[in-house]
């Protein structure tokens, strides 16, 4: 959520940046600046009732002392009226506030002055490609061919035990899941991260402080009798350890990750593009999260984008890195870049992980502050990104390693897989 000072202080350049995500703030911008005065306004009109109930106050104490009841009675009738408006006032400012908050619930974060415009993934700039894609001098098969044959995953069970979109895993598949946890989880600990178990289910606040809620509830499972949500990622309480709490400045930057079941709803995903791996409602991921001062937040981001590039490449996978466009960009983001692994028997590229800086505005939800050496409250800058999701990963890891006579499995994970060859 934008800061009011900074909506105040910058509506016409928000405005404009806003235009990058073809997202129209005019009118809601323009009300919020409106509301913003009219707020200003109602309490600078309830101080002064208060500071003058006050003096009154005082006033009616002296003059019972002096015995002069009668005036003082005049006085008190005063503080009656002023009492009144004073509740008025009171009640209008929280009507103001309720229609701020719905009104700053809408409008997304303002996009770097590095994001491209467009308006979908197709217009997001590709930086860089690494490695060579895979040839063959056979058909290659695609990864739910190959996990149907060498029986790593069931799709049919696991929609008959569930539904679409949650798989069961089992032998070698199931032990490549396991893999991949441990494999993502000592690299993320090797480079800093402190490893965190998180609660796989969040309450409607723990929502709202990273901005899954309002803006994404359709995407999520929701457990009505409790009211608490399945997590999208573990990007939502790993951040939420933060909510309500003044950092130490000496302790930036806070570095965790976590490895969590993902759950989502994933509304209107049909079609051939969520086949198999591609889309799922249930996936595994390991998550990194930064939490760091304004000044320095875009050099974690950049340090981030090379240690998912270095992940990737221990796998042997080939890999680009995309620059997302205004159009693609996520609600709460700043900047964010995607990696993209090639599957080979798809010819596509698949992403994997998107790595986001947001400023100050999930702190802003969040109140995650601390005090700068001036003393002076400031808000810290959340990041996070993938690192790495399981699925696609593991279908291009079983797409781009067939051979004719089976699959082979990258060197980084076979310390943990106990095979090297499925």
């Amino acid at each position: 959520m934008l800061q009011l000072s900074y909506i105040r202080d910058n509506a016409k350049e928000i405005i404009e940046r806003l235009k990058v995500r073809n997202f129209d703030g005019q009118e809601v911008i323009d009300n919020i600046v409106s509301l913003d005065k009219e707020r200003r306004e109602t309490q600078t009109k309830l101080d002064t009732e208060q500071g003058e109930m006050n003096k009154i106050s005082k006033k009616i104490g002296e003059l019972f002392k002096a015995g002069k009841r009668d005036e003082a009675e005049e006085y008190k009738a005063k503080t009656g009226e002023l009492k009144e408006a004073v509740k008025e006032h009171h009640t209008k400012l929280n009507e103001i506030d309720e229609k701020l908050q719905e009104l700053l619930y809408q409008v997304p974060n303002v996009p770097n002055k590095m994001v491209p415009a467009g308006k979908s993934d197709a217009d997001n700039e590709i930086i860089e490609e690494i490695g060579e894609k895979p040839t063959y001098d056979f058909e290659p098969k695609p990864h739910w061919d190959l996990a149907k044959e060498f029986e790593l995953i069931d799709f049919e069970l696991g929609n008959k035990i569930t539904g679409a979109g949650f798989p069961l895993y089992t032998g070698k598949g199931a032990r490549l899941q396991r893999a991949l946890k441990e494999f993502f989880l000592n690299e993320a600990i090797e480079a800093g991260y402190v490893e965190v178990m998180p609660p796989l289910l969040v309450n409607e606040d723990t929502g709202k402080g990273t901005g899954q809620l309002p803006d994404k509830e359709g995407q999520m499972y929701h457990t009505e009798l409790d009211h608490l949500f399945l997590i999208p990622t573990a990007e939502v309480p790993i951040t939420n350890i933060y909510r309500d709490v003044i950092i130490k400045e000496k302790k930036f930057p806070i570095k965790h990750c976590g490895y969590t079941p993902c759950f989502r709803r994933e509304a209107g995903s049909y079609g051939k593009d969520v086949r198999g791996l591609n889309r799922l409602h249930q996936f595994d991921k390991v998550e990194i999260v930064q939490v760091t001062h304004p000044d320095k937040s875009y050099e974690a981001l950049d340090e981030m984008v090379s240690y998912v590039r270095s992940i990737i490449e221990k796998l042997d996978l080939p890999y680009r890195v995309a620059r997302l466009c205004g159009g693609d960009l996520g609600f709460t983001s700043a900047l964010t870049y995607d990696m993209e692994v090639y599957s080979a028997a798809q010819d596509k590229w698949l992403e994997v992980s998107s790595i986001s800086n947001f400023e100050t505005f999930q702190a802003n939800r969040l109140k995650a502050r601390f005090k700068d050496k001036n003393g002076k409250m400031q808000l810290a800058h959340t990041l996070n990104g993938s690192a790495l999701a399981f699925p696609r990963i593991l279908a291009a890891i079983l797409e781009n390693n067939q051979t004719k006579d089976g699959i082979k499995i990258p060197k980084a994970l076979v310390p943990f897989t106990g095979f090297d060859k499925i």
